[in-house]
């Protein structure tokens, strides 16, 4: 019942964002299909001269000389595409459990996979004159974590509360993907903002598929009691995979900083949103299988808050270069099933079951409009 419930929210969530996004660009598109700058020749200005017309201060005049120094997209530049190359630091997606049971300890294993690595990828967006809208995708580097894989277990049932066994290794995050779509509603002028100002609410759905190896590790047995030596654990070890939805709510704002320092063409750009998530993921231990497949699985739902600020300069009136800081916090709780063919295991519990993740990024950016 719980699935049906969350699976029916992710779907019906899905369609009514592509119905409205559907509406709102057909409809901004027919709109806009009559519309033009065309100067009245009421507004022209004559010099001595009546040949020489001065248009300086034109409508179409004044929206070519915003859009040259940043301040809205021009008209016949409704379409841009921006190109990025992004690492991430301190970041990481984990998971744990609790034992189904007594003594009930939480955790019974914690495993962490970090993913500090570097991240390449574009966005399309589409400008009319009162939303836009846009669609990113974004895939990693293969390569190897600056960090080590971290694999904790509290197997005591007496003494729970102690680790008694810990292992690391290395992790290499195989080909791995990010996608995003979404649209935003310019209110500025509803709210009476003034012009350097651009608010807008935006709205959209976050993917993620991320897959590590840990490979080449040393397993530890820290408890008190113990004299047992380091274990070397040679080759791959685990093999995970976790996917992420995000259904974000949110705000940005663009600050066009002209208006108050003397620096043309500069521009901070910031987002806050607040996404209900819908998480799974499978961990596949690759030398515990004695012969078969020995794989957990969790689903877990729950919420992230992402946020992110970055300077925009525009060098031409179609290029523009900036950087980011960019921030996603997820936390989710749910479900743990472990399975093992060879011995006929198929269990299901709750008790503990945490997924979450911590990605903080900085970003380069290009971006060209046409």
């Amino acid at each position: 019942m719980r699935l049906q419930k969350r699976y029916c929210f992710m779907f019906t969530f899905t369609i009514i964002f592509f119905v409205c996004f559907s509406s709102f660009c057909f409809a901004q598109i027919e709109r806009e299909k009559d519309d033009g700058y065309t100067v009245p020749s009421e507004m022209n200005i004559y010099t001595e001269d009546p040949a020489t017309k001065d248009v300086s201060d034109s409508p179409e005049q004044t929206i070519r000389r915003q859009t040259a120094i940043g301040n809205f997209p021009s008209k016949d530049k409704p379409w841009s595409i921006e190109l990025y190359v992004k690492r991430y630091f301190i970041s990481h997606t984990s998971y744990e459990f609790g034992n189904p049971y007594p003594p009930f300890q939480e955790p019974l294993s914690r495993l962490e996979f970090p993913m500090n690595t570097w991240w390449f990828g574009g966005e399309f967006r589409r400008n009319f004159s009162r939303f836009s809208a846009g669609a990113e995708v974004s895939a990693t580097v293969p390569m190897e974590s600056d960090l080590s894989f971290k694999d904790s277990d509290w197997t005591d049932t007496q003494y729970f509360w102690i680790k008694d066994i810990y292992s690391e290794a290395q992790c290499r995050l195989q080909p791995s993907y990010m996608a995003r779509v979404d649209v935003d509603l310019k209110i500025s002028d509803w709210l009476k903002l003034p012009g350097w100002f651009d608010l807008r609410p935006v709205a959209g759905i976050r993917w993620q598929y991320l897959e590590f190896y840990a490979h080449n590790g040393v397993q530890m047995y820290p408890a008190p009691w113990s004299n047992d030596p380091p274990e070397p654990l040679p080759g791959d070890t685990i093999h995970f995979k976790q996917t992420y939805w995000h259904y974000f709510l949110g705000i940005k704002a663009v600050y066009n900083m002209e208006k108050h320092i003397r620096f043309p063409r500069l521009k901070v750009i910031c987002q806050l949103d607040w996404a209900y998530v819908d998480g799974n993921n499978s961990d596949e231990h690759l030398i515990r299988g004695d012969g078969g497949a020995r794989m957990t699985y969790d689903r877990t739902r729950g919420g992230a808050l992402h946020a992110s600020v970055g300077l925009k300069i525009v060098l031409t009136e179609n290029v523009s270069a900036g950087f980011e800081m960019d921030y996603i916090r997820i936390r989710s709780t749910g479900s743990h099933q472990w399975q093992h063919d060879v011995y006929g295991i198929d269990q299901s519990w709750d008790n503990g079951v945490k997924v979450w993740s911590d990605q903080a990024a900085l970003m380069m950016n290009v971006e060209y409009r046409f």
